[in-house]
């Protein structure tokens, strides 16, 4: 392609593979360990940090900087979302009887994790301490989540097991919430079935739109400035919402020890993780 007028430098079409903006932040900071890219959808950005939770058990590294970012509003992620019939035209309104789907945002967070020791030994300011998580596939459809829940529930369980936590001791759930009819509606009753007793559900993407990938990392930073401030935060746009569940319609202050986060993606992608007060 050296002569025609489509050629691409070398440097450009590296650019272009999906770990290159993790591997940008290792130059940065001159980290030579491992550089991970995982890609799960919207459940990538708690993939990302329960990989590197595994990273810190293992011995492999003291210190890893995770979480998610991306950039979807482009004029082909929107026609795709736009042909799905996914995007709303008014708002996203998640757990809403007038939602219509999401609006696209962009954003990211990212975590610097280690272990308890290492961070008190160098006085760093700790915003709260990962229990465990639960990762898990429906092997089912492309496009929406499998019907029955199975897998879904089963990582919350793993999550929650992980944790050493039953369903009563979670404070405050942090849903995915797209606003589109039948993931709030699978979602939902999926809180409903794991969790009897009432618990807080709060939903962030009517304020933030969805960031799709760094959704999730998005998520854990919400959960863990709740645990920090001890405020829930509110469930942006429910005006009338369609499910009998303990919805924040307004910011709450109540006492947060542990938040779980759930991520759910395209491809049957289930994720979930427990943040709690450090101890």
């Amino acid at each position: 392609m050296a002569n025609s007028q489509f050629s691409i430098a070398n440097s450009q079409f590296v650019d272009f593979l999906p770990h290159m903006g993790a591997i940008a932040v290792a130059r940065t900071l001159g980290a030579t360990g491992p550089v991970l890219a995982p890609m799960a959808a919207c459940a990538t950005g708690i993939w990302a940090i329960a990989q590197a939770v595994e990273l810190i058990r293992t011995g492999h590294c003291q210190r890893v900087v995770a979480g998610a970012v991306e950039a979807p509003i482009t004029p082909l992620t929107l026609t795709g979302f736009d042909r799905m019939g996914a995007l709303a035209q008014t708002g996203c309104y998640p757990f809403d009887e007038g939602r219509e789907g999401f609006i696209l945002g962009e954003g990211g967070a990212l975590f610097v994790l280690e272990s308890a020791d290492l961070a008190r030994s160098r006085n760093a300011k700790i915003y709260g301490q990962i229990l465990g998580f639960g990762l898990t596939n429906d092997a089912c459809y492309a496009n929406y989540p499998e019907l029955g829940g199975r897998s879904a529930i089963a990582a919350v369980n793993q999550c929650l097991k992980r944790s050493n936590l039953s369903t009563g001791d979670i404070d405050c759930i942090h849903a995915h919430g797209t606003a589109t009819k039948l993931n709030d509606r699978h979602e939902a009753l999926l809180i409903q079935k794991l969790f009897p007793l009432p618990v807080a559900v709060s939903s962030t993407k009517g304020a933030t739109g969805h960031t799709l990938g760094a959704s999730g990392a998005l998520g854990v930073a919400f959960c863990l400035m709740s645990i920090k401030y001890q405020i829930l935060p509110p469930c942006a746009g429910l005006k009338k919402p369609e499910f009998k569940l303990d919805f924040v319609r307004l910011a709450r202050s109540t006492q947060v020890r542990n938040t779980v986060c759930l991520s759910f993606g395209f491809g049957g992608q289930n994720a979930a993780i427990v943040l709690a007060r450090h101890r």
